[in-house]
C-alpha cells in the first residue's frame, strides 16, 4: 500500500470511530471536568439517610457502616449519640445521617469515568481507552509526510508533550 492509500485509510477509520465515540468523549470531558471537583461540594445535594445498623458500635465502627471516613462523636444525649453529620442510637441500632452526592445522571457518568477493574464497565474503559491511543497514531497518518500541514502537525504535538510533561512534573 502506498503512503496516500494508507493516509486515506488513516482519514476514514479516524472520522467514523470519532463520530461513532462522539457521544462517550462528551462523557468522559465532562464527568472529568466534574471529578476534579470532587473534594468540594459543587454540584452536590445533601441526601438524608436512615438506616439500622448494629447497636453499640463505637465510633469507627459506626464510621465503616455507614461509610463516613474518621466520624467522631460529639455529644452523647441518653442513648442518642450526636456526630457532625447525624444521630445514633446505641440501644435501636438507628442511625440518620446526611450525605452529599452527586445528582443521579452524573453520579452514573463519574461512576462509569472511575470504573475499575470489578466494575462490569471496565471492558467498555478499555476499548475506549484503546481507541483514543488509535485516535493519537492515527493522527499522524492523516496527512502526508511532505506536507506543510503535517510538518506544522509536528511542532503542535511536540508543545502538547512539552504541556503534558510541564503538567506532570511541576
Amino acid at each position: 500500500m502506498n503512503n496516500r492509500k494508507v493516509s486515506n485509510k488513516a482519514r476514514v477509520y479516524h472520522r467514523y470511530l470519532g463520530f461513532f465515540l462522539a457521544g462517550i468523549m462528551g462523557v468522559y470531558a465532562f464527568s472529568g471536568v466534574v471529578l476534579i471537583f470532587r473534594n468540594t461540594d459543587f454540584l452536590k445535594v445533601e441526601v438524608i439517610n436512615e438506616k439500622k445498623v448494629e447497636a453499640g458500635l463505637d465510633a469507627e465502627r459506626l464510621g465503616k457502616e455507614v461509610k463516613i471516613k474518621n466520624l467522631t462523636f460529639t455529644s452523647v444525649e441518653g442513648d442518642v449519640v450526636n456526630f457532625e453529620q447525624g444521630v445514633y442510637n446505641i440501644k435501636t441500632g438507628e442511625v440518620k445521617y446526611f450525605s452529599k452526592k452527586l445528582p443521579y445522571v452524573l453520579d452514573k457518568m463519574t461512576h462509569m469515568h472511575k470504573a475499575t477493574s470489578s466494575d462490569p464497565l471496565y471492558i467498555l474503559n478499555i476499548f475506549f481507552g484503546v481507541s483514543l491511543l488509535f485516535f493519537v497514531l492515527s493522527a499522524f497518518w492523516m496527512f502526508l509526510p511532505n506536507t506543510t500541514i503535517f510538518k506544522k502537525g509536528l511542532y503542535f504535538t511536540a508543545g502538547g508533550i512539552l504541556l503534558t510533561l510541564i503538567m506532570l512534573f511541576v
